[in-house]
């Protein structure tokens, strides 16, 4: 899916993608919850992510 086609799914500007994909962007909650739509997910499913380990 390009940035243009989840713009368009997601109703949010390009711009917006393209900033949340080079963190340049402090995504708000309403913009998560259209990028999960968009992409067909759950807004769980969105944020699933595992932390790296801490070395110590």
């Amino acid at each position: 899916m390009s940035q243009q086609e989840l713009a368009y799914a997601a109703d949010v500007s390009k711009l917006t993608i393209q900033r949340t994909e080079n963190a340049k962007y402090s995504v708000t909650l309403d913009v998560l919850v259209s990028l999960a739509k968009g992409l067909r997910v759950s807004l769980p499913e969105l944020l699933d992510f595992e932390l790296p380990e801490e070395s110590v």
